[in-house]
């Protein structure tokens, strides 16, 4: 399938600093532009407005009527109070293409926004947003001097992002320190890793998913045939701060745990058209295997859509903290003049029928990392996930 009709997660354009479209279900497509609207709208306010500027509006110089259109139109999109439905300029447009086939250069974290309050969804493996200690669950209060409150996802993206060896300071809240701090981040090249795995008490296979990339599903296959020939008859998967990505990739992946032609999750329309149902298509080499799953705030898209479709179909136990709730699907619209229009187009549902967008997913067993967790290094929802898998 062509790279540009393929299906993200995120999840969405979800909005990462370095990759504009993980996170939560992503169309490419082409529209005609319908420049004629229904009879009964009545715009005359709206011109009137641009007649009484155009009139008295002192500051000449600040006059520019392309921007002002784009403004416009904007300011509709955003009335819709979806973060993930935005309108892009032709600039942020040839950005956005650039970015889902390029090569990264930001901080490496993915962000999003829960009751308008822009957040980090999760740092990303071995980037400069990790190793300066951002978190998934961090609130984003301001970008260098800019306040994030009105800000849409995409302004963000744009201000947070840069050439690698630039600067950039977040003002960052987090509520264990019941205030705020700034975090100077130096950007870089970003390369992320799809995962990693190793044996743990002799028979374990711990399977961290850092991403739902592209050459994610060969690097499974790979490390798939290694625990098969292995001593290990139990699973641990790790999906905490994988914030999503190719939705062919997580469908993929499910296929190695679930029986061919169960259901992995449920594109839903609402009443514009009929459900679209996912199920597995692999060899099911997994379904027999204890497995627990490991998710936290940073599990987004492409790692709920997985982690709600095993524990739906085969009752794997989730451990851990609830899911961001990034669960919906974006279509790029082609618009007149190089400019494009990212429409929420569906929700995911798990096989159940359980809505992710919103509601996140609610581990089994809650466990929780303290402030003085992660300064020690210590990791109590794995430890509790190797305690409950050596009884499975």
């Amino acid at each position: 399938m062509p790279f540009l009709v393929k299906k993200t997660l995120i999840s969405i354009f979800l909005v990462i600093v370095i990759l504009a479209s993980f996170g939560g279900g992503f169309y490419f497509g082409k529209s005609q532009c319908k420049i004629c609207p229904p009879e009964e709208i009545d715009f005359s306010l709206f011109w009137e407005t641009w007649d009484k500027l155009q009139e008295k509006f002192a500051d000449k110089e600040k006059f520019d009527i392309q921007e002002m259109i784009y403004g416009a139109i904007s300011g509709m999109v955003k009335s819709l109070e979806d973060p993930y439905t935005t309108f892009l300029n032709p600039e942020d447009t040839k950005r956005f293409i650039e970015d889902v086939k390029g090569t990264f250069e930001g901080v490496g974290m993915e962000i999003g926004q829960k009751k308008g309050q822009l957040q980090v969804i999760a740092p990303l493996e071995g980037t400069p947003a990790q190793k300066a200690g951002l978190r998934a669950g961090d609130k984003i209060i301001k970008v260098d001097d800019t306040l994030t409150l009105d800000i849409t996802l995409d302004e963000a993206v744009n201000l947070i992002r840069g050439e690698k060896g630039t600067e950039v300071i977040l003002s960052i809240w987090r509520e264990e320190w019941g205030t705020t701090k700034e975090i100077k981040i130096v950007r870089g090249v970003i390369e992320i890793p799809s995962l990693k795995w190793e044996i743990i008490d002799e028979n374990i296979a711990y399977l961290k998913l850092y991403h739902f990339s592209e050459k994610a599903s060969f690097d499974f296959r790979e490390a798939a045939i290694e625990i098969l020939t292995s001593p290990c008859q139990k699973i641990i998967l790790d999906l905490r701060n994988n914030p999503g990505g190719y939705l062919e990739v997580a469908q993929d992946i499910a296929g190695w745990f679930l029986e061919r032609g169960q259901i992995v999750v449920i594109e839903d329309f609402g009443q514009i058209k009929e459900q679209k149902i996912y199920k597995a298509e692999g060899n099911a080499s997994f379904a027999e295997y204890p497995v627990v799953i490991l998710i936290n705030q940073g599990s987004a898209s492409g790692s709920e859509i997985l982690a709600g479709a095993l524990r739906d179909n085969q009752g794997i136990k989730l451990i851990g903290e609830k899911s961001f709730g990034k669960g919906s699907v974006q279509e790029l619209e082609r618009l007149r003049e190089g400019s494009s229009l990212k429409i929420t187009v569906a929700k995911w549902l798990t096989p159940n029928g359980e809505l992710i967008a919103d509601k996140g997913l609610e581990p089994d067993i809650k466990i929780e990392m303290t402030e003085e967790d992660y300064e020690e290094e210590r990791d109590p929802q794995l430890d509790k996930a190797i305690e409950i898998i050596k009884n499975l």
